[in-house]
């Protein structure tokens, strides 16, 4: 199993993931929870206070411009550094936007989560810089959506097994593409491989050993 490393500096989208058996696309389930799971409460994740002035310049910065976006947009929120969740690559900054209009700052679709995860990563990677990979979420929109991913994955793997055919996602960023090897390290009968080049590197379900004489 392939270890992902960096992702691309665009904003993973949290939308419907297709996939594909030979070469024809033949499901899309969407892989994003919806507009009324985005609003709904969480409990919010506990960990280890965070001493900021120790942060990396790049991470401080990171949290400085999402916190000076949402003031400047005028919600009452708390943009705070994501616990360590274990998914992520250790060139990942990711945080975590919460409060009463956390669900404003989702928007529909996620799209406006999406955009102020693409302007922090423009102002944080800058030329020259070490290469970031950011990610900004809300009320655990994002991370819904990668456990919805996982389900769907282990669903995706136990249909290769059976019928013994090889599943290919759509191009995903470098954190999804973990969270499907992870989600299927340890499922008898597949194995998973990434393939292809950023930004259309994608993830395979390959069943470990072909069906002899099957269609």
């Amino acid at each position: 199993m392939s270890e992902e490393q960096q992702g691309s500096g665009h904003p993973a989208k949290a939308g419907a993931v297709s996939v594909q058996s030979k070469g024809r696309v033949v499901a899309a389930e969407a892989a994003n929870p919806t507009d009324a799971a985005a609003e709904r409460p969480r409990e919010r994740r506990s960990g280890p206070p965070v001493d900021e002035a120790l942060l990396d310049a790049q991470t401080q910065k990171a949290l400085a411009f999402v916190r000076m976006l949402v003031g400047k947009m005028l919600m009452t929120v708390e943009v705070n550094l994501a616990p360590d969740d274990g998914e992520g690559s250790p060139d990942e900054i990711r945080l975590e936007i919460e409060g009463p209009d956390a669900g404003r700052i989702i928007g529909k679709k996620g799209n406006v989560l999406d955009a102020i995860q693409y302007l922090t990563a423009r102002v944080v990677v800058r030329p020259g810089e070490p290469r970031r990979h950011i990610v900004v979420d809300a009320e655990g929109y994002r991370a819904r959506h990668e456990d919805q991913l996982s389900q769907m994955a282990r669903r995706l793997a136990q249909r290769v097994a059976s019928e013994g055919k090889v599943i290919t996602f759509d191009p995903m960023s470098a954190r999804e593409r973990r969270i499907v090897h992870m989600a299927l390290k340890d499922m008898k009968g597949v194995r998973t491989e990434s393939i292809g080049e950023e930004p259309q590197r994608r993830v395979q379900i390959i069943p470990e050993k072909a069906l002899i004489g099957g269609p």
